[in-house]
């Protein structure tokens, strides 16, 4: 491919890209959500067809060629975020966050009180208050360093748009990080499309303003700070991705260096320091996070795909949760255990992508956005099987489709399997024709 067939091909595939962001900011605007996931899942050929293209034929650039194609990508990925920002969110979970700040502007611990209890009655409004999800039965459930950002961006702007710019904000961080950690390793800065044109940042991170986006730069500053072996800071931003949102916690052993106390030191620390200012309230603090594991079937074992596929297939004994439990915290154990291990100064993302996709795959979310952090890593190792989970994702929304929750989790997980095994099989043919190819050499010099 020519260098000019391919900026001609990544502008067509920007153009498309924006098009259905428009289309899904007029579906925000409109209240028609089901426009959303339909743009969200016609971004997937777009989207794949624009990773295929920096993956497989940045080769043909100039450096000066790929600046002006980052170029690109980074103003199609800016220009779609702020379209969306400014549309009202397709999650509530963001009203949520700014009735926290506004809690906690008043001196009440927001762990206290749900939101409909009558000691927060002056704080209700008619633009926040009325769409909080869970406002009568739940507690928050979100852990302490993500109050002290909604404390924050609610003292700066008070409304919706303002938490939601606030997300994108930290979005673009990641980008920025991502960018920085692309260069440290020698890989081609285009790659970062497979992050910023991900319809889920655009949509669940500039649309609906998920936490998930401070806590995804949280996790790869700490990512960024490893690969310069400061492992303290490295700890810190880690610890404080983790009492935002507890995924990041995944990858730790990732970023671990063999006999090191700096690193699990400075996580722990800063955790326990931001649970500090809360505990007024006891065991309270956990919030909604007991009754959201209960909700979404974590503690009876409905939620995990795995087991309730073999459930319909078989009927299971009341153990099989705690078994199940048992063995994918085994085998994460060991991926973890191989990957402090592995002997390498400097850490792997590769780890650390293995260990977020094993702990995604065993608790099988039910929400899309949880899907956002496999995503920063597939910078720097694509996987087909993993881009089709990630853009499937959409589907759990249920606005389209609603076959029921066992065949709408297989349409998710069962392609996945078969491209990952197809991805395997690929990469060990692959392996075993280069030891082949070495041995030959090796012979013909030997000769």
């Amino acid at each position: 491919m020519t260098s000019s067939r391919f900026f001609g091909s990544l502008g067509a595939l920007a153009c498309m890209t924006l098009s259905l962001v428009a289309v899904g900011a007029l579906g925000l605007w409109r209240w028609q959500h089901d426009w959303v996931v339909w743009a969200m899942l016609a971004s997937a050929p777009v989207y794949a067809l624009a990773s295929w293209l920096v993956w497989h034929h940045t080769a043909v650039l100039s450096p000066a060629a790929q600046r002006r194609a980052v170029l690109i990508i980074l103003a199609t990925a800016a220009l779609g975020r702020v379209v969306l920002v400014f549309t009202p969110p397709l999650s509530t979970d963001i009203y949520r966050y700014v009735w926290d700040g506004r809690v906690q502007a008043a001196g009440i611990n927001p762990y206290r009180y749900r939101p409909a209890d009558v000691h927060l009655e002056n704080l209700r409004d008619e633009a926040v208050y009325p769409n909080i999800n869970r406002k009568n039965t739940a507690l928050t459930i979100y852990p302490p360093a993500a109050q002290l950002l909604f404390f924050t961006v609610t003292r700066v702007i008070n409304s919706v748009t303002g938490m939601k710019a606030a997300m994108v904000g930290f979005d673009l961080l990641t980008i920025a990080t991502l960018l920085s950690l692309l260069r440290s390793r020698g890989m081609p800065p285009t790659h970062i499309l497979l992050y910023a044109w991900h319809p889920l940042p655009l949509f669940e991170f500039a649309g609906s303003g998920h936490i998930d986006a401070a806590a995804i730069a949280c996790m790869m500053l700490a990512c960024w700070f490893a690969e310069r072996r400061q492992a303290g800071r490295a700890g810190l931003a880690l610890g404080t991705a983790v009492a935002m949102k507890f995924f990041p916690l995944a990858i730790a052993p990732a970023l671990y260096r063999r006999w090191g106390w700096r690193f699990p030191a400075a996580l722990c620390l800063v955790v326990v320091a931001l649970y500090l200012p809360y505990l007024g309230v006891g065991w309270q603090v956990l919030g909604f996070l007991p009754g959201y594991v209960r909700e979404e079937g974590l503690a009876s074992g409905n939620g995990f795909f795995i087991l309730s596929a073999i459930d319909a297939i078989a009927p299971l004994p009341a153990r099989s949760t705690a078994v199940y439990l048992l063995i994918g915290a085994t085998a994460l154990s060991a991926i973890a255990w191989r990957a402090v291990m592995r002997g390498q100064p400097a850490f792997s993302l590769r780890a650390a992508l293995v260990l977020m996709t094993g702990f995604t795959l065993f608790v099988s979310p039910h929400l899309a956005w949880y899907f956002t952090w496999i995503l920063p890593f597939l910078c720097f190792r694509l996987s087909w099987a993993l881009v089709y989970l990630s853009l499937a994702a959409p589907l759990l929304y249920e606005i389209i489709w609603a076959p029921g929750e066992l065949p709408l989790n297989a349409t998710l997980y069962v392609p996945f399997a078969l491209i990952f095994c197809i991805e395997l099989w690929a990469g060990f043919r692959r392996s075993h024709q280069e030891s082949a190819n070495d041995g030959s050499l090796r012979s013909r010099h030997a000769g």
